[in-house]
């Protein structure tokens, strides 16, 4: 579609745009933005007659939108539209022009397809899970590596286990999640055996943390996303590594 030209605007839009550029000082870039998404609306709402904002409704709007949605524009540009409706309206509004309800009032756009969690395939995750257990830290890092695998935990959730929430006869651990809901999750054997190994490494009491620094506090979830990090590239992969990832896989 065409750019509108300012002759081409209806006075109310014209006054609108002024107001964005002069009053509100918004830079050119975002006065466009306003500019091409009400003209688009506006010539599919009145394709051959004179613009009238003023006796726009809530449902005509609503299916100009999803008329709109149907021909292809996204989501967010869906929003942006119903952002700069709104915006025009309480314009018009202190100017006396309308007196009505805003029609944009309560309207969301549709919901954007939501994009699946990335995850590592199988030889990825071999390669980055073969760390040599020649000291304390290797030791420490293969069992968190091999506790998210396996269990799926979140970050927050493994930096907290204190060694009484790990059952290694059983194969399971308990975790406080989201909502202070504790839930069972199941260990597999590899991660109990990186776990047995750390324990055996680190002697520790119940109450203890699981995973712990250096100096033996218990070890921060910042600190936990750098030894992912560290990691992946020493193994050489060249994919960003980070828990959620981990879990998702």
């Amino acid at each position: 579609m065409r750019e509108a030209r300012a002759a081409d605007l209806d006075p109310q839009l014209q006054h609108f745009l002024q107001h964005l550029e002069v009053e509100r000082r918004l830079s050119p870039r975002t006065v466009d933005a306003y500019r091409r998404q009400l003209t688009e609306l506006a010539h599919s709402l009145w394709p051959q007659q004179p613009s009238a904002w003023n006796r726009l409704s809530t449902a005509e709007l609503r299916s100009a939108i999803a008329g709109a949605h149907r021909s292809g524009l996204s989501p967010k540009s869906l929003a942006q539209r119903l952002s700069a409706v709104r915006s025009l309206f309480r314009f018009l509004r202190r100017r006396g022009a309308v007196d009505g309800a805003n029609p944009a009032a309560g309207l969301k756009p549709p919901k954007g397809e939501r994009r699946l969690p990335g995850v590592l395939d199988g030889d990825t995750i071999t390669r980055l899970l073969e760390i040599p257990d020649d000291d304390p830290l290797a030791t420490r890092d293969r069992a968190i590596l091999e506790l998210f695998y396996s269990s799926g935990l979140r970050l927050s959730e493994l930096a907290a286990l204190n060694w009484a929430d790990l059952d290694l006869r059983e194969g399971s651990v308990r975790v406080l999640g989201k909502d202070s809901k504790t839930r069972i999750v199941p260990v597999g054997s590899k991660a109990l055996a990186a776990l047995e190994a750390l324990r055996q490494q680190q002697p520790a009491e119940a109450t203890d943390p699981v995973f712990c620094s250096r100096r033996g506090g218990r070890l921060g979830v910042r600190a936990i996303q750098l030894r992912l990090r560290h990691w992946a590239q020493q193994q050489g992969l060249w994919q960003r590594v980070h828990p959620h990832l981990l879990r998702h896989s």
